[in-house]
């Protein structure tokens, strides 16, 4: 999930303070709690994780303005040295600064993203804009770039690796693309508008954590609900008791309550209540809005790219990726939008039908959908969700994965129950070789909680590097699963199951990587090519070969039955239009934004309405993430870049082609260079990667079929 997923989506999704900061900010405050700080100190623990088990929450402000302090004078150090500029003292000594502030900032931005409180919150208000000023004052500093300049001069002539001829090259690219060589009032502008964006998409994440924690249809009488799912009915129950209710079912906005719910409530009434509630959080003109917030940061990022020399942030963003440039997205999205938009369209016909032939006057909505998606599975292919997900119990699921990277790789994974933790939810592993040589650790974090931001997401809490010492990396996992119940252990959907394994493809990413530079190691590549190795785990987990592994009755032990698993695949294959269309109507809602190269002038859903018509999306779709609520784009670092999973979509269809092709889906030696590839992290350009490991460019034809498109 980005250029480094352990720097956007790490911070991307921490939250502002409430209405009383903590006072973590006085002068006898930072001082005491420098001394005895456990961030500052000596990380003596289990391959030196965190030590989460001692950290108070007042820890991490104090000491990530310690690690500021020590990242600024490792830059002085640099800069001041009066030693002709070389690779060495220059760009190997940058790349090896700011370990401390890296370390300390890791942890405080996976924490809050998965387990806020209000002093993190108002911790996240303080210091988002001071390491954005931080970090603006190394990438201008003129002085710093002279240096960077003169080696970038000899790179001709330089005895350089591979690598590190890439470091180079990337080092100084990263600098001008960051605006340094700006000058006066530019430079001084550019500066207001990058604290300015920090703080708004701090503003936007609180809001949307806000108002989805906030929502809830309770519902006292039991005949109101038809026939839910028990899983559904006990989680529901205990969430209402969470709320304060004596009794009933309190249904929320979290994805494990809103989607069952949309799936399966019969009564119309509460399905669109719940479906407006989900689609207009941001957008309910009440002080959690996001409208202004996306206007001005839409505003601002013009006017940066405008600065630095590009037409639009579209055009910034992508010339570093992949795609390069804003046609090359548009073009490759044309290719998919007619075929996946009248797949919708006929499946909508399908569904009206059926609604109308039930005797339901009206007209067929968005909040139908899912409803009557539900129908046709259990009518035209004799399938009923809440079936199989005895089979996909989440231990279970973790497991198959684990046992996935066993059959690839030979990897194996060992408990760590006494390993420090953020919360007691979490389950720590030693990643081990065939041979029981150290690989790093993984966190996984399963089930939601106010506490923790929506969707799922891997983090680096340290990043690979071998710069005369190989430093293993430490990840994690984090989901959104629905937690156990008193009678019943957390149940996966397939879909749910497929989130555990496409993130476990991140992590492997990020364990696996064995290059020299950490800016370069794991999951720091194209925005358009990281989603890859985290999609084509998805392919292999539906395969039988594979499912037969981990997909047992969490009471019985018995495998899922082969006829489940055809009615299963053939019901999960239906619905394929309505999934890209809400993927790309998103998709191209983000590049709409983003390919300005004018201010917008009309509010927010009147430039968003006027973008769907554009494309001609029906209206009982609505993209993925409207404008209010896209924390991809507005608080994350995936803006004019949300089209990457569909891109990357096209590598992970092709590769899994390939491997199909022989015959044998854990092929050696096609495993052995995916394997090279994810441990080349990003020390090469993405297009490069891929056609070492395939041996050509990819191919869009093995996504179309896998589509239905062709």
């Amino acid at each position: 999930m980005n250029k480094i997923i352990a720097v956007f989506i790490l911070s991307v999704f921490l939250f502002q303070s409430c209405k009383e900061e903590p006072k973590l900010d006085t002068k006898t405050n930072m001082e005491k709690n420098i001394v005895s700080n456990p961030l500052l100190a000596e990380w003596d623990t289990p391959f030196g994780v965190p030590p989460f088990d001692k950290i108070q929450s007042e820890d991490y402000l104090p000491a990530i303005r310690e690690a500021i302090q020590v990242h600024s004078k490792e830059i002085d150090v640099i800069v001041s040295n009066t030693e002709e500029a070389t690779f060495k003292n220059t760009i190997e000594a940058l790349e090896a600064s700011g370990i401390l502030l890296s370390r300390v900032s890791s942890a405080f931005s996976s924490v809050g993203s998965a387990n806020t409180n209000e002093v993190l919150k108002a911790a996240k208000k303080i210091i988002s804009p001071e390491l954005t000023a931080h970090r603006d004052e190394i990438r201008l500093n003129s002085n710093l770039f002279k240096r960077i300049k003169t080696v970038y001069s000899q790179k001709d002539v330089l005895i350089l690796s591979s690598e590190e001829f890439f470091l180079l090259e990337e080092t100084y690219k990263n600098y001008v693309r960051a605006g340094v060589n700006l000058e006066g009032k530019n430079k001084e502008r550019l500066k207001e508008i990058n604290k300015r964006l920090s703080e708004l998409s701090t503003t936007f994440g609180d809001n949307l954590l806000d108002e989805t924690n906030n929502f809830e249809i309770h519902i006292s009488d039991r005949n109101k609900l038809g026939t839910m799912s028990e899983s559904l009915l006990a989680s529901s129950s205990e969430e209402a008791i969470k709320r304060g209710h004596e009794a009933g079912w309190s249904f929320t906005l979290q994805r494990p309550s809103v989607n069952p719910f949309l799936q399966t409530s019969p009564n119309r009434e509460y399905r669109e209540k719940l479906f407006q509630g989900y689609a207009l959080r941001g957008n309910n003109d009440n002080d959690k809005d996001n409208k202004a917030i996306v206007l001005e940061m839409t505003s601002l990022r013009l006017e940066k790219a405008n600065l630095l020399g590009y037409k639009s942030h579209a055009d910034y963003v992508l010339s570093k990726n992949m795609a390069q440039n804003p046609d090359a997205v548009y073009n490759f999205m044309e290719q998919l939008w007619p075929s996946a938009l009248q797949m919708a369209i006929n499946d909508r016909e399908a569904l009206a039908k059926i609604m109308k032939d039930e005797g339901v006057e009206g007209d067929f909505n968005g909040s139908d959908w899912r409803y009557y998606v539900e129908k046709i599975r259990a009518e035209r292919y004799n399938f009923n969700e809440d079936e199989t997900r005895p089979y996909f119990e989440f231990t279970a699921v973790r497991e198959g994965a684990f046992m996935l990277a066993d059959k690839l790789f030979g990897m194996k994974f060992k408990p760590m129950p006494d390993a420090p933790k953020w919360h007691e939810d979490q389950q720590v592993f030693e990643v081990l070789e065939a041979d029981g040589t150290h690989i790093g650790v993984i966190y996984m974090d399963f089930f939601t909680r106010e506490s923790k931001r929506g969707g799922a997401w891997m983090n680096e809490l340290r990043m690979q590097s071998n710069m005369g010492e190989f430093v293993t990396p430490i990840v994690t996992n984090n989901f959104n699963f629905p937690p156990p119940t008193k009678d019943t252990p957390s149940l996966l959907s397939f879909r749910e199951a497929q989130t555990l394994f496409h993130e476990f493809g991140h992590a492997l990413h990020g364990l696996l990587s064995n290059v020299k530079y950490r800016s370069l190691s794991g999951t720091n590549v194209p925005r358009d090519f990281v989603e890859f190795p985290s999609q084509v785990m998805e392919n292999w987990m539906s395969e039988p070969e594979v499912l037969a592994l981990y997909a047992k009755h969490y009471q019985t032990g018995e495998v899922i039955p082969a006829e489940m698993i055809e009615k299963m695949n053939a019901a999960n294959s239906f619905n394929e239009g309505f999934r890209t269309v809400e993927y790309m109507a998103a998709a191209y809602l983000d590049m709409n934004w983003h390919s300005l190269t004018e201010a917008n002038t009309k509010d927010v859903n009147t430039f968003e309405k006027e973008a769907m018509d554009k494309i001609g999306l029906i209206d009982e779709i609505i993209p993925r993430y409207r404008s209010t609520y896209y924390s991809h784009i507005f608080s994350g670092g995936y803006s004019a870049g949300y089209y990457s999973y569909l891109w990357s979509e096209v590598l992970d269809a092709d590769t899994f082609a390939e491997f199909k092709k022989t015959g044998d889906i854990f092929y050696p030696e096609l495993t052995k260079k995916y394997r090279a590839m994810l441990a080349a992290g990003g020390s090469k350009p993405g297009e490069e990667l891929y056609k070492e490991f395939i041996g050509r460019d990819p191919e869009i034809g093995p996504l179309l079929k896998k589509k239905g498109f062709e």
